[in-house]
C-alpha cells in the first residue's frame, strides 16, 4: 500500500495524485482534508481541517509556524491534533511502503517520525527556509514537476539555491497533468479565431471576478468562455476549451501550466501571487523559453487587446519542451523503487 496525502487548496494537487495513482501498480490510498470527488473509488481518508480553529480567527498568539521551524503548527487547534492521530492511526493499521506528500511539511515529517519512506513533491520558488529544508532532508526522493533538460540556468532558477544533496536525489519529471493520456501532438486546425479561454483554480486568495470581467470588456471583438472557481467544468468541458480556444489565459500554477501544455494552446499566462514567489519563478521560466505570453500581474483593461493578439499568433507547439506526456510515468517509476526499498 502507498499513502498519498494531498493538500486541500486548489485542485492541482489532486489532479496531480489521480495522473500519477493511476500508474502505480500498487493500491493507493488518499489522504486530504478534501472529500473525494464524487464518483470516485480510491480509498480515501478524509482528514480534518487543521485551519479552521484559532490561527483562522486571527489569534496573534497561535505561532502558526513554531518560531519558524515548521509551516503550519497553530497552538490548542483541535483539528492539527486530530488529523495527526488520524494519519498515525492509518499508518499503523495500513502499514505503507511509502507516503507522496503533495504537500505538506508536517505530513512528511509526521510520517517519517513513524518510519514510513516520504517521497516529496517539490515546487518552483526558493524554499531554502527551515520547514523546506527539513522535508527536503528526509524524503527519499524530490519529485520536481518540470523538465530536466532545460538550460543550466532555468533550472537553477526553478531549484534556486538548493543544495547539491537535495539535487542529486531529484526525479525531474516533466509536467503532469491529467491530460498526458492524450498530450497532443502539435497545433490543431480547429482553434476558433477571436475566442479566448480564461483557465483559472481555486488556489490563492484574490477575488478576481471583476478583473475578469473588466478584460472582457476591454475585448470587444473576442469571445471568452471560461473554468474558474463559481463556473467548474467537467475535464471533457476543460480540454475542449484548451483545445478550440484561439487563446487560453491562465495563472502560472502548475497545474494550470502543465493543462496548457498539454493542449498545446496559445497562451497569455499571468503570475498570481503565492508564497515562495512560486508563480513569479515559473514565469520567468516560461518567458526565457518562449513558450507563452507572460504577465508578471493581472494586466490593465488596456493592455489585452495586444496581449492576446501577440499569444494567438503562435502555434502552441514549443509547449513540447515543458510537457512530453510521460512525467505522471517517470513520477510513478520513482515512487515505485521507493517503495520497494530502492533509492532513486
Amino acid at each position: 500500500m502507498i499513502g498519498y496525502y494531498v493538500h486541500h487548496h486548489g485542485d492541482g494537487h489532486r489532479h496531480r495524485m489521480e495522473s500519477v495513482a493511476a500508474r502505480l501498480a500498487e493500491p493507493v490510498t488518499v489522504l486530504s482534508s478534501l472529500a473525494p470527488p464524487a464518483g470516485s473509488t480510491r480509498p480515501w481518508v478524509v482528514l480534518d481541517r487543521d485551519d479552521e480553529g484559532p490561527a483562522a480567527a486571527g489569534d496573534v498568539h497561535a505561532d502558526v509556524d513554531a518560531g519558524g521551524r515548521l509551516h503550519w503548527v497553530p497552538r490548542h487547534d483541535r483539528g492539527l491534533a486530530t488529523r495527526a492521530a488520524q494519519l498515525t492511526q492509518w499508518i499503523t493499521e495500513a502499514r505503507p511502503s511509502a507516503l507522496v506528500v503533495d504537500v505538506s511539511v508536517e505530513v512528511g515529517l509526521l510520517a517519517r517520525l513513524c518510519g514510513v519512506p516520504v517521497v516529496t513533491v517539490v515546487m518552483p520558488g526558493r524554499r531554502t527556509d527551515p520547514a523546506h529544508s527539513l522535508l527536503h532532508d528526509i524524503a527519499e526522493v524530490l519529485l520536481a514537476p518540470w523538465p530536466e533538460d532545460l538550460p543550466e540556468d532555468l533550472a537553477e532558477e526553478l531549484t534556486s539555491g538548493w543544495p547539491e544533496r537535495w539535487r542529486s536525489k531529484t526525479v525531474f519529471t516533466g509536467a503532469i497533468s491529467r491530460f498526458d493520456a492524450r498530450v497532443a501532438t502539435g497545433p490543431t486546425a480547429a482553434r476558433s479565431a477571436g475566442t479566448a479561454f480564461l483557465l483559472w483554480g481555486a488556489g490563492g486568495s484574490a477575488d478576481r471576478r471583476s478583473a475578469f470581467a473588466s478584460a472582457e470588456r476591454a475585448t470587444p471583438g473576442w469571445q471568452w468562455s471560461s473554468a474558474r472557481p463559481g463556473r467548474r467544468l467537467d475535464a471533457e468541458q476543460v480540454w475542449g476549451g484548451l483545445r478550440e480556444a484561439a487563446v487560453v489565459v491562465t495563472h502560472a500554477g502548475q497545474n494550470a501550466v502543465a493543462e496548457v501544455a498539454a493542449a498545446r494552446a496559445p497562451a497569455v499566462v499571468v503570475a498570481d501571487p503565492r508564497p515562495f514567489d512560486e508563480q513569479h519563478h515559473t514565469l520567468r521560466r516560461l518567458s526565457r523559453l518562449g513558450l507563452a505570453v507572460t504577465a508578471p500581474a493581472w494586466p490593465e483593461p488596456h493592455e489585452w487587446p495586444d496581449l492576446l493578439a501577440r499569444a494567438a499568433a503562435a502555434d502552441g507547439s514549443a509547449w513540447s519542451a515543458w510537457n512530453d506526456g510521460r512525467g505522471a510515468d517517470r513520477a510513478a517509476a520513482a515512487i515505485a523503487r521507493v517503495a520497494r526499498g530502492l533509492r532513486t
